[in-house]
């Protein structure tokens, strides 16, 4: 099988900007998300499907706004390109410490990210997202609404 330099360079970018999700949700830093996720994005991450960037940031603020600090870690990452259009797949491992009077709870879950991408004139973005949990230890409490 040969790649081309093009599809290289394409699979870089989109790995980068599976990074830069990660460490924006564990750094609060919601105005990150523009930067490599479209306007109309769409996700669906266990609660049902989420239409638009604003929506998706919401819904994941409203967890991790309540508990402490948080690390999301990717593995196992396969990224197929076509053209203008990218598929991504990756292992998440994520662990959720509590803040406050919850500070002694934790949340770990194992899952995988499903995401799809396109080229825009400014880089690679995500149109969607789908979360594929396969387990959790741990108490959901710690995010006060679930």
């Amino acid at each position: 099988m040969t790649i081309s330099i093009e599809d290289m360079l394409a699979e870089r970018s989109i790995y980068r900007n599976l990074v830069a999700f990660a460490r924006a949700m564990d750094e609060r830093d919601w105005d990150a998300f523009a930067g490599f996720t479209s306007e109309d994005m769409t996700a669906s991450m266990g609660r049902g499907e989420l239409e638009g960037r604003d929506t998706i940031v919401t819904f994941m603020r409203s967890f991790l706004v309540h508990c402490g600090p948080t690390q999301h870690l990717l593995g196992n990452v396969i990224i197929d390109v076509d053209g203008d259009s990218a598929k991504s797949s990756a292992y998440v491992h994520d662990m959720h410490l509590g803040s406050g009077d919850k500070s002694e709870l934790r949340f770990y879950s194992l899952g995988r990210y499903y995401d799809e991408w396109k080229k825009f004139d400014d880089g690679w973005r995500m149109v969607r997202r789908v979360k594929d949990n396969h387990g959790s230890v741990g108490s959901i409490e710690i995010f006060n609404n679930a």
